[in-house]
């Protein structure tokens, strides 16, 4: 973990903690939430990539930036991912993917639903610290979608009020 001590094998609490304070570097807007996202390889207990909110240029959400850097980092295109990730690979998110975007960009959801490795899903398991709430999205059915294509949702409790306080920072300021 970047300058701090490992994290023990399945302490979701602690990947999700970690996942808050990348959340944390995001820019406060109030055109979107503060997200902080991992990739993280469960059987080696390492994390692969992080990524937060406007971290990379253009309206780019947390989770696209995590997929992005491990692509960088690879030689292969975002969408290529699947085959070079490990097979125990998967995601931490403080909040729910998105299923749908304002601006032109790839919802979250369909992000993940395209990392695929030998026809099956690369990403098979998603850590959520909360439900994205209804400030920009009437409803985001981002985790029903995730579900619905065989993807386990595992709801990491105990971090939401940190979580949202640090999501809705930039939203809060701007419509003070």
């Amino acid at each position: 973990m970047e300058g701090g001590a490992p994290i023990s094998p399945l302490d979701h609490i602690a990947f999700m903690r970690f996942a808050l304070s990348i959340a944390e570097k995001s820019p406060p807007q109030p055109t979107n939430f503060r997200v902080g996202a991992l990739l993280v390889d469960e059987g080696a207990n390492q994390i692969l990539s992080t990524g937060y909110t406007l971290e990379l240029p253009g309206n780019t959400h947390a989770e696209q930036c995590a997929f992005k850097k491990y692509a960088t980092l690879h030689a292969v295109s975002e969408g290529d991912i699947g085959p070079v990730l490990p097979s125990k690979t998967v995601l931490y998110t403080t909040m729910e993917p998105c299923h749908k975007r304002s601006i032109g960009n790839i919802p979250c959801v369909e992000r993940i639903l395209n990392i695929q490795s030998g026809g099956a899903q690369a990403i098979k398991t998603v850590y959520i610290g909360v439900k994205e709430p209804t400030t920009f999205v009437a409803a985001n059915a981002g985790q029903s979608k995730l579900e619905q294509a065989g993807i386990v949702c595992i709801h990491v409790s105990g971090l939401e009020n940190e979580i949202l306080g640090v999501a809705e920072a930039g939203y809060r300021s701007g419509n003070s």
